[in-house]
Parts: C-alpha cells; sequence; structure tokens
C-alpha cells in the first residue's frame, strides 16, 4: 500500500484564467516517482484480487512507451508478484527507458505484432497461477480504485472535472464518484476514440446518472503526437506554475482546458478541477532539453 500524503490539490493562478473562474488541480504525479498518478490507483484492487486468489504472475498489456507497463512492473516488485508485458511491436534493438526500466523492475517482456496485439488482448492463454490486467488497467478493479481519487481532498465545490482519457478507466472512476451536480469531463488523446464512449460506459455504476461527456477535438494529432506548439505550452506552464506536466496526457490535458476557456465554454463563476495523472516518465522519450521541465 503506498501512502497518498504526499498528493496535493493546488490551486491554479493562471495568465489566461478569467477572474470569475477558479481552478485547482489534483496533484497524482507526486504519488509516487514510479507507480505514478492514477497508475497505483488502476493497480491497487488488481493487484489485491491477484493475491486474494492465489495468484503469483501478473500479466499486462502496452506499448513500448506505457505508463502503465512501466507502474505495473514497479508495482509487482513492490508487491513481491512476478509480472510479464506483453508489448505492442517487434522487439527494438535499443530498449528506450520505459523498457528497461521494467526488465530492471523484474518484468519479463514478450513482443507480439501489431494485428496479433489487438487480438490477444481479448483472448490470452494464460497459466493458471497467472492474473491478468488488461491494457491500461481497464477493468472494474481499476474504476473502482479510481472512484477513490476525489475522497483525498474535499471536492464537493467543484462544478467540473476534467482529465486525460486514455483507455477511459480513470475517467469512470471519477464519474462513478462525482457528486450529481458535477460535470465531468475527459480529453481523449487519440485520435478517432469514439469507441471511448462505450468503453466507460461497461465500467459505469447502473442507476447513477452522472453528467459526463467525451471531447475529442484535444488530441494534437493523436496519441504520442507531440507538436512543437504543445511544447511550448508545456515548457510555458512550467515557467507560470512551476507544475511539470507530460506529453502524452496531462500537457494537452491543460492545453485543452486554455483553448475550452478561450471558447467560452465554462459558465462565469465555474469551479474547475484538473486531475494531473502524472506519467511524466513519458518526457523521457524526448530529447534533452527540449522541455524545461
Amino acid at each position: 500500500m503506498l501512502s497518498t500524503d504526499h498528493i496535493t490539490l493546488d490551486t491554479l493562478t493562471l495568465s489566461w484564467l478569467p477572474s470569475q473562474m477558479e481552478a485547482a488541480i489534483l496533484r497524482l504525479d507526486k504519488l509516487e516517482p514510479e507507480i505514478s498518478g492514477n497508475k497505483w490507483f488502476k493497480l491497487k484492487y488488481n493487484l489485491e484480487a491477484a493475491k486474494e486468489l492465489g495468484k503469483k504472475h501478473i500479466l499486462t498489456f502496452g506499448g513500448a512507451y506505457s505508463n502503465h507497463i512501466a507502474a505495473t512492473a514497479a508495482a509487482c516488485q513492490l508487491a513481491g508478484l512476478a509480472c510479464t508485458g506483453v508489448i505492442r511491436g517487434e522487439r527494438p534493438p535499443v530498449y528506450g527507458h520505459t523498457l528497461q526500466h521494467a526488465m530492471d523492475k523484474g518484468m519479463q517482456l514478450e513482443f507480439i505484432s501489431r494485428e496479433d496485439y489487438r487480438d490477444c488482448r481479448q483472448q490470452y492463454n494464460a497459466s493458471p497461477d497467472t492474473y491478468v490486467i488488461p491494457e491500461g488497467g481497464h477493468n472494474a478493479a481499476g474504476a473502482r480504485g479510481c472512484e477513490e481519487i476525489l475522497s483525498l481532498f474535499p471536492t464537493h465545490h467543484f462544478t467540473h472535472m476534467l482529465c486525460a482519457t486514455g483507455t477511459g478507466t480513470t475517467l469512470a472512476g471519477l464519474i462513478n464518484s462525482a457528486a450529481p451536480h458535477q460535470t465531468i469531463l475527459g480529453i481523449p488523446v487519440l485520435k478517432g476514440a469514439a469507441y471511448l464512449e462505450e468503453e466507460v460506459r461497461t465500467l459505469l455504476h447502473p442507476g447513477r446518472p452522472r453528467q459526463w461527456q467525451l471531447l475529442h477535438d484535444f488530441h494534437g494529432g493523436g496519441y504520442a503526437k507531440v507538436k512543437p506548439e504543445l511544447i511550448d505550452f508545456i515548457n510555458t506552464f512550467y515557467q507560470e506554475t512551476s507544475i511539470p506536466t507530460d506529453i502524452i496526457y496531462t500537457g494537452k490535458l491543460i492545453k485543452a482546458f486554455r483553448e475550452l476557456i478561450h471558447h467560452g465554454y465554462f459558465p462565469d463563476n465555474s469551479k474547475i478541477l484538473l486531475i494531473h495523472t502524472g506519467g511524466l516518465q513519458g518526457n523521457l522519450s524526448l530529447p534533452s532539453g527540449v522541455l524545461t521541465l
């Protein structure tokens, strides 16, 4: 069990934030360097279930730069469980930071073609002592852990909450635990991710209507696509707030927040909570000196 004591709720003072609005950011990135942000919440009850079932081995899935792969490797080492990561794509001649980190934490890596990867995520013949965690922790146990995020601080006064969305697991947890008057907005970081609507719905508690929406126009070209304007925005945001963000998720989230404000999306007197989901290790794929964090 990791302590959440280092997580903070930081008020944002931004040059582009209207005076009639309030904004804050929940700093899940402060949780733990290696099991960063929302990753721990998605893994928590999956690892508990594995131990309760007497499983000795974790199997999961992800890409070569996956925050989930890196976090699962570190969490399994902490929990004393063996683990294997099924990696999308061919084995690279030289491992990047994410894969090397996962190996250093004891994760066995299996590489599979992108075509076969799509199928094997749905059906994988795991051994009896293996507990399978879907890509990104996308299951009921993952969403259950993310339901605890809003209990870390008093959040009832916020009118809107924004979260970057990959698999929809964290978003579903936020929707399940939000108050009825709160609107939860997911910012997909993948292009053409209309399927996320159903992915989120599969993890929602029945009979508890909530206000939520996916806003699909802020992916910046697609997953892991990094344009110069995103780099400039992340650097400027850091200079203004001293808050580091990543190029895959939270950087795009906050940039989307600024664009929504610019287009008058939020009513006056809105109180907005941004969820910093961590994943700063994703920045290590950039050349040195590109970010000023």
